[in-house]
């Protein structure tokens, strides 16, 4: 899916608006820890701003929602994953097919693919998980049981 940036770069139009949804084929993400990707909604839109150098180019201003399926982190289920990006930046070049033409879905997944977490997790019980001589606890368990580092953790949390 490419988006036409010849008007804008023929002073025809001052900004090019996006508001759509967009699918992301499982070519992207089969060798990544998304499961599932919904369709992507895409509203913002595409300037002509100066940068550094003081030369003209494009610049977008988007936010990007969606939800992906990931693993859990404990129990291996799947769980949905909502996620949101505030994007504004220069438009690389390496999104442009050539000097007319973005190539929105190859943008859309770098920027997803930031925001694929290392680690997520929906559970919030953990007394399911046990077995011979353990348990796993949480947070406010390790603070509360007879912990013989307690007295390490006060003073690391003093300094």
């Amino acid at each position: 899916m490419d988006i036409d940036l010849s008007l804008l770069h023929s002073n025809t139009v001052e900004v090019i608006d996006i508001n759509n949804s967009y699918e992301l084929t499982k070519d992207y993400y089969e060798n990544t820890d998304i499961r599932e990707l919904s369709s992507i909604d895409v509203v913002g839109q595409i300037t002509r701003k100066e940068n550094e150098n003081n030369e003209l180019n494009d610049y977008i201003e988007c936010t990007i929602k969606g939800e992906m399926l990931i693993p859990d982190s404990i129990t291996l289920d799947t769980v949905t994953y909502p996620f949101t990006i505030e994007y504004s930046d220069f438009i690389d070049e390496n999104s442009l097919k050539n000097e007319n033409m973005l190539d929105i879905l190859a943008f859309l997944w770098e920027n997803i693919v930031l925001e694929i977490p290392l680690q997520f997790t929906k559970e919030v019980d953990y007394s399911k998980f046990q077995g011979n001589g353990w348990r796993l606890i949480s947070e406010e368990e390790l603070k509360k049981e007879n912990n013989p580092f307690n007295e390490l953790l006060n003073d690391i949390e003093k300094e």
